[in-house]
């Protein structure tokens, strides 16, 4: 498929997820980068969005559960360039029963070229850099160009 690019924002567009047995560490996470955090737009699957904004104060745009198609919800978003990084907190020993859907939120960040953290360390090492306070472009699949070949 053939390239184009977008421009990501100084104030990105940021999703955080967590398995059940990552949410602990995610909101640890989310305390210690509060300030970082607050100069973005927040997302979140529904029980993580929930229990970050309840324990922190910040402004998060819940979806609904990631098992309930909140994943889902968010690949659509990110396909259509509304997020610009994925924090995700997954858990790679434990499998769930969305783990499809899990799975496909990973694909499709990398078919999108979004930065995507699984780890504290990814984390640390994204809201380090300077670039996630700056406009950043990046490529990304040019669809139009995709359905114009087709036709």
């Amino acid at each position: 498929m053939q390239k184009t690019t977008r421009i990501m924002p100084a104030n990105k567009h940021v999703a955080l997820v967590a398995h059940d047995n990552c949410k602990p560490e995610l909101l640890r996470w989310v305390k210690e980068n509060k300030d970082k955090l607050q100069g973005h737009f927040l997302y979140a699957t529904g029980t993580t969005g929930h229990m970050l904004s309840k324990e922190t104060g910040l402004a998060i745009r819940s979806l609904i559960s990631g098992p309930m198609g909140g994943d889902q919800q968010l690949g659509a978003l990110i396909s259509e360039c509304k997020i610009d990084v994925l924090v995700f907190f997954w858990d790679p020993l434990n499998a769930v029963p969305h783990d499809p859907d899990v799975k496909a939120l990973l694909r499709i960040a990398s078919v999108w070229n979004i930065p995507v953290a699984t780890n504290r360390a990814t984390a640390k090492f994204l809201f380090e850099s300077g670039l996630m306070n700056s406009e950043v472009e990046i490529e990304i699949p040019d669809y139009e160009a995709y359905l114009s070949d087709r036709t």
